[in-house]
């Protein structure tokens, strides 16, 4: 419930109360980002399957029995009736990545937004990750642990 209205805050522009309200926000980009990152790669994992598919169908004989699962069933078809479905598939996968892709972009620029107005540094170990931007006597920013960190208190 408490992501929940976390996200809501940040989709509508509200301002986080505190630095914690600002950590689990950037949490929760980070997250959404993750999410995005997982599924492209899963479906890129498909278009690769669908390639291997389509390349070992190919030059075979197109009256060719050929066995396709669709929804959970094993339908008989000849490989002139499959291969056609096979390829629209993976082109309408790759239309998907295409579309997470400028997604991601978004979320990327959303955070890298974020990480800049709240002067967002990720701490790693003992390390700390400055923006670059070094100012003495400037407004102190929000340090945030690795990816996932909030959600484990």
């Amino acid at each position: 419930m408490r992501d929940k209205y976390m996200r809501f805050m940040a989709s509508k522009g509200a301002e986080p109360v505190n630095e914690q309200a600002v950590a689990t926000i950037y949490g929760n980009m980070r997250a959404d980002i993750n999410q995005v990152y997982s599924k492209i790669t899963e479906l890129e994992m498909e278009v690769s399957e669908h390639s291997l598919v389509i390349n070992a169908i190919k030059p075979l004989d197109q009256s060719r029995r050929c066995y396709r699962m669709i929804g959970g069933v094993l339908v008989e078809r000849t490989i002139k009736e499959v291969l056609p479905a096979v390829q629209h598939n993976k082109e309408g996968l790759e239309m998907v990545i295409a579309r997470l892709n400028e997604a991601l972009e978004k979320k990327k620029k959303e955070i890298a937004d974020f990480e800049a107005k709240y002067k967002i540094r990720i701490k790693k170990g003992d390390e700390v990750k400055d923006d670059g931007s070094k100012k003495e006597g400037s407004a102190q920013g929000v340090l945030v642990g690795p990816a996932g960190a909030a959600e484990q208190n």
